[in-house]
């Protein structure tokens, strides 16, 4: 009888038990849904995003019988739609022009574009659809910054890419710009001429891992000289007979005013930005300029003694 007792008192205490929680995740329940959320998940370990942090994006619309164009200084690097409501391609042949248009009609949830492009420039836009956009053609030049620190506009903000290691594009843009401004030369003794050209380097840079090349071409001749390509390219000095040949080719990752045509009786000037590297004692850097649809070839040699004399850009005012 006593066992009895004692398990019917152990079901009832269950039971109590369990009602209690019932109710008390009822309780929860009824918090939960009277109480509006502020947001924070993490219970005040957490900073709000204040609109100082916030990038203000551009209004733009889009269409389904047309096309938008924005056109933006610097060639594309990464393109990033909101939804699937909008197509976005570059225009064929092109860099840095972007055609933007609406993929159905009448779309009505607004949506978003993000554009990166490689002078470290970062773009957002909201986009809505519009039966009429009134601009179809966009420039985005007038809202970047000119390289001063006090014109920053809030959609331009650096961006590091990876080529370009720990330095920033808008530095390295700053730089090329202050060693073709500057036109000064620092070496005198390398270069070729022939054919009425002269083609000479008139200075190498260095600054946080990368190398400028500062070139120079002279027209004397009344014909203009057509640039195909210019390449940097480690060969060896000495190459036997029946050897075949070993070269190594060093991409620029940036150029500054880098021309196609010098026309006759004129002289220009380009900056390249390389990434950094060394030359071995028993080989050489080939610097060769070939002229499209000629016979006018330029080249020149760097040796690893003047490589490692390159000037440290920190000496120069960059403006």
């Amino acid at each position: 009888m006593k066992k009895i007792f004692l398990m019917l008192a152990l079901v009832a205490g269950v039971m109590t038990a369990g009602a209690q929680e019932v109710e008390n995740t009822e309780a929860v329940k009824e918090t939960v849904t009277t109480s509006p959320t502020t947001g924070d998940y993490f219970q005040g370990f957490t900073r709000p995003l204040t609109f100082n942090r916030m990038i203000p994006p551009y209004a733009l619309e889009v269409t389904f019988n047309k096309t938008v164009h924005v056109i933006f200084p610097a060639p594309i690097r990464y393109v990033d739609l909101g939804s699937a409501d909008l197509l976005a391609a570059k225009a064929d042949g092109t860099e840095n022009v972007l055609r933007v248009k609406a993929a159905l009609r009448d779309f009505s949830r607004e949506s978003n574009l993000s554009v990166i492009t490689e002078d470290g420039s970062y773009y957002t836009f909201n986009v809505k659809y519009a039966d009429e956009p009134v601009k179809l053609s966009v420039e985005m030049t007038d809202f970047l910054h000119d390289g001063e620190a006090t014109n920053r506009p809030n959609n331009a903000l650096d961006i590091y890419m990876q080529e370009l290691g720990q330095e920033s594009p808008l530095l390295v843009k700053l730089i090329m710009q202050s060693i073709y401004k500057n036109d000064r030369k620092e070496i005198k003794h390398i270069g070729s001429k022939r054919f009425g050209i002269q083609y000479t380097l008139k200075g190498v840079y260095t600054h946080n891992g990368l190398l400028y090349f500062h070139l120079q071409l002279k027209n004397s001749s009344n014909v203009p000289f057509n640039i195909n390509y210019v390449t940097f390219k480690i060969v060896d000095k000495k190459v036997a007979k029946r050897t075949a040949i070993q070269e190594q080719v060093i991409w620029p990752l940036r150029a500054y005013n880098n021309l196609t045509l010098i026309g006759g009786s004129r002289t220009e000037r380009m900056v390249f930005t390389l990434p950094k590297f060394t030359i071995p004692d028993d080989k050489m850097l080939i610097v060769e300029l070939n002229e499209q649809s000629g016979g006018r070839h330029q080249s020149f040699t760097v040796e690893n003694a003047d490589l490692v004399r390159a000037k440290v850009i920190n000496e120069l005012k960059v403006k």
